[in-house]
């Protein structure tokens, strides 16, 4: 049954905290602002911007606190709707816990996730204080028993698809493989959708939830991201895995799938514009802005 564009949650979430990354706020209003207009209802989570160099660090993650509050005003904003799907535009992948816990419980075992991430944010606090690193094992159940207590029912392994996953750590790839997860690099999709449509009607459901991390594309062919900050020391991002999709590949699967079940959930991630952020700055200089 196709979703009534009525009852999709317009979800606006321009946190940044996750990533430790303030510049991820200017990307998510941004983002907000240039998505097409809902049909349906519109929340937006107040985020402040970073007023100092240093963030706390409790139990091993960064702005754990603000984080915690964040995410229970994304719950409550979520329940005074209880809508059938979700768009969630970020901010920092951390920002799909509160919506991806929500229909995982509204539709338990019938729903799928594709985490299109270059990435496959799975690590503990121990051994990554970034809280958008642990995001999809929080999902699972592991993690900050904090944020742990707001997935009422994990998201079955089995039930979700790493979709242009690159490289990964011993500690990642152990983790992938101990729980069972199933992904398809870049190079393994072939451009094609088709492996994902295999995967998904192997698993029965009917539902999807979709995680879109912009940092699965091809820093070569898109400015926006993470990889192309002005403002970074040569070398900074030399060791982290980049994407290698483009945003055309992304859609035709998406598409594709949407065709065969209904897409419940998308959040779309990590989007760094930086002509806008570099305006932003600017714009503070200027009298009766520079409080902002």
């Amino acid at each position: 049954m196709a979703v009534d564009p009525r009852k999709v949650l317009r979800l606006n979430l321009p946190q940044w905290q996750g990533g430790d990354r303030p510049n991820y706020r200017i990307g998510g209003r941004v983002l907000a602002a240039i998505a097409p207009e809902p049909q349906g209802p519109e929340e937006t989570v107040p985020v402040p911007r970073a007023r100092e160099d240093e963030r706390p660090v409790e139990g091993g993650i960064v702005s754990r606190e603000i984080l915690l509050e964040q995410l229970a005003a994304a719950r409550s904003a979520i329940a005074r709707h209880k809508p059938e799907a979700i768009v969630t535009l970020g901010g920092d992948c951390h920002v799909d816990l509160a919506p991806i816990a929500y229909l995982s419980e509204r539709y338990g075992d019938n729903l799928a996730v594709l985490w299109i991430d270059a990435h496959p944010d799975i690590m503990p606090p121990a051994e990554n204080r970034y809280a958008h690193t642990h995001v999809l094992a929080t999902l699972m159940g592991e993690g900050d028993p904090a944020f742990v207590a707001a997935v009422r029912r994990p998201v079955d392994p089995r039930c979700v698809l790493y979709v242009g996953l690159t490289e990964t750590s011993p500690g990642e790839t152990a983790f992938i493989h101990a729980h069972g997860i199933a992904h398809l690099s870049p190079e393994d999709l072939a451009g094609s959708p088709e492996r994902v449509l295999e995967w998904l009607r192997a698993s029965g459901t009917t539902k999807v939830a979709v995680h879109f991390d912009v940092d699965v594309l091809d820093p070569a062919l898109y400015d926006f991201l993470l990889f192309h900050d002005p403002y970074a020391a040569p070398g900074t991002y030399d060791d982290v895995p980049k994407g290698r999709m483009r945003f055309e590949e992304v859609a035709a699967i998406l598409n594709t799938v949407a065709a065969e079940a209904d897409i419940v959930g998308l959040a779309i991630t990590e989007y760094m514009p930086w002509s806008a952020i570099k305006l932003s700055d600017s714009l503070r200089s200027l009298p009766l802005l520079g409080h902002g």
